[in-house]
C-alpha cells in the first residue's frame, strides 16, 4: 500500500505501507542496532517517535512475548529499508506486521532510510508524518510542522505505572496493600525503589540479578511516601522526552539527596543532574543504537553501549567540587556518567541492561548494590 513520509522541513520521501492503511506523527530519529527491533518498539523512551532503524532488512526473526521491554508498543512509527514477512526464528509466535498492527502502529518499508538518516544528522531530529490516507506532499508537511515539539514535553507521566507493583517471577506483580506498608519481603535482599519514568524490563531484571527485591511506584510518588518506606535503595528509570519539564521527578530527588543510595539510568540520569544543580540540552540527533562508544574515565576502559536518548547533561554546568565526571561519549564527548564524591548516588546515560545490545556494563549494577551494602554497614 502506498504510503508518503513527510518532514516539517519540506522533505518528502514515497514507500509503502507492511500493515495497511493508517496515519501517524511523531519526532523521526534513527537507531543504528542491526537487531532487538522489539525490544526497540516496546522501549517507553521511544514514547511520540517514528523510528527509522539503519541496518537495512528487519522482521526476519519475527517478534515473541519473551523480547518485549514494556506492556506494549511505544513508538509512534517504524520505518525500515526491506521488510521480511517470512520470519525464520525457533522463538518467532508472529510476524512484526502482525505485532505493529495489533496495536494500531504503522510500519513502512521501501523508503530511502540511508538517505532519511544522512538527513537527520546534518538537519537534526524533527517532527514529521507517515500517512497512507493523505499523499499530498504541501498538506502533510504542513502538519508535520504542527505536531507537538520532544522540548518542553513532560512524556514521563504518560509511560508510568498508575499503580506500584513488584517485579516478581519476571514480570510486573501487583501490590494488593499498595504502599500502606512496607511492600518488601525478602530480608536476604536489597529493598530497592524504583521511579518508573518509563522503566524497561530488563533493568528489573538485572536488579533482580544483582540481588534485589525491586518495587516500582509512579513517577509522581513524593518525598515522605519513600522516606517513610525506608528502602535500601532508590533507582531513577529511563523515560522519554525532555528532563526538564519533569519539575515533581527533580523536587523529589532533591529531597532524597543523601536519604539513601541513589543509581540513575538515562532520564534518570538526567533527572539526577538537574537535582544537582546541572542544566540539560536537546542532542541534535540524539544517541540510538546498540554500538554507542562510551570512555569510563575511571578505569580508561571504553564501553560498547546501548543508548536511546535525545537530551543530555551539560557536563560544563556540574559543580566539578561535588561532582566526578566518570564516562564520557567517545563520538561526540558528551556526558554519560557522573558519581558524587561525598554522596552515595551514581548515574549513567547510557543503558547498561542493555536489550537490545551488549550487556558491558552491568557492573555498575554491582556497584549499586555496594553502596547500599556501605550504608547498610
Amino acid at each position: 500500500m502506498k504510503a508518503l513520509f513527510a518532514l516539517e522541513d519540506g522533505r518528502t520521501f514515497p514507500c509503502r505501507s507492511f500493515t495497511g492503511p493508517g496515519q501517524t506523527q511523531g519526532e523521526v530519529v534513527f537507531n543504528t542496532s542491526m537487531t532487538g527491533y522489539q525490544e526497540v518498539l516496546t522501549d517507553p523512551s521511544y514514547r511520540g517517535q517514528i523510528v527509522t532503524m539503519t541496518y537495512p532488512l528487519m522482521g526476519n526473526y519475527g517478534v515473541n512475548p519473551e523480547d518485549v521491554e514494556s506492556a506494549q508498543i511505544q513508538v509512534a512509527g517504524f520505518i525500515v529499508r526491506e521488510y521480511e514477512d517470512f520470519p525464520s526464528n525457533f522463538r518467532a509466535t508472529a510476524t512484526l506486521a502482525d505485532y505493529l498492527r495489533s496495536q494500531g502502529v504503522i510500519g513502512v518499508e521501501e523508503l530511502d532510510t540511508r538517505a532519511l538518516t544522512r538527513h537527520i544528522r546534518n538537519a537534526g531530529a524533527m517532527r514529521a508524518v507517515i500517512s497512507t490516507e493523505e499523499l499530498d506532499p504541501e498538506l502533510l508537511v504542513a502538519r508535520a510542522g504542527k505536531a507537538p515539539s520532544m522540548v518542553g514535553l513532560d512524556l514521563a507521566s504518560g509511560v508510568s505505572t498508575p499503580a506500584p507493583y513488584r517485579w516478581q517471577d519476571e514480570k510486573p506483580a501487583p501490590l494488593s496493600r499498595g504502599l500502606g506498608k512496607r511492600p518488601w519481603r525478602q530480608k536476604d535482599r536489597y529493598a530497592v525503589l524504583a521511579f518508573d519514568y518509563g522503566i524497561k524490563y530488563n533493568i528489573l531484571r538485572n536488579l533482580d540479578r544483582a540481588g534485589c527485591e525491586t518495587v516500582v511506584v509512579p513517577a509522581a510518588t513524593d518525598a515522605e511516601t519513600v522516606k517513610a518506606l525506608a528502602p535500601d535503595g532508590i533507582f531513577l528509570s529511563n523515560g522519554p522526552g525532555d528532563p526538564e519539564p519533569v519539575v515533581y521527578a527533580v523536587e523529589t530527588i532533591r529531597s532524597l539527596l543523601g536519604f539513601r543510595p541513589v543509581f540513575g539510568i538515562c532520564l534518570g540520569h538526567q533527572l539526577l543532574g538537574l537535582a544537582v544543580g546541572a542544566k540539560t540540552f536537546k542532542l541534535k540527533f540524539g544517541h540510538r543504537g546498540a554500538n554507542q562508544p562510551v570512555k569510563n574515565l575511571r578505569t580508561g576502559r571504553v564501553e560498547i553501549t546501548s543508548q536511546n536518548h535525545g537530551f543530555a547533561v551539560d557536563a560544563k554546568s556540574l559543580d566539578a567540587q561535588e561532582v566526578e565526571t566518570t564516562h564520557i561519549n567517545l563520538n561526540d564527548n558528551t556526558l554519560e556518567g557522573f558519581r558524587h564524591r561525598r554522596l552515595p548516588l551514581q548515574a549513567v546515560q547510557y543503558h547498561p541492561e542493555a536489550a537490545p545490545g551488549p550487556h558491558d556494563a552491568e557492573y555498575l549494577f554491582g556497584d549499586f548494590v555496594k553502596m547500599m551494602a556501605d550504608v547498610r554497614s
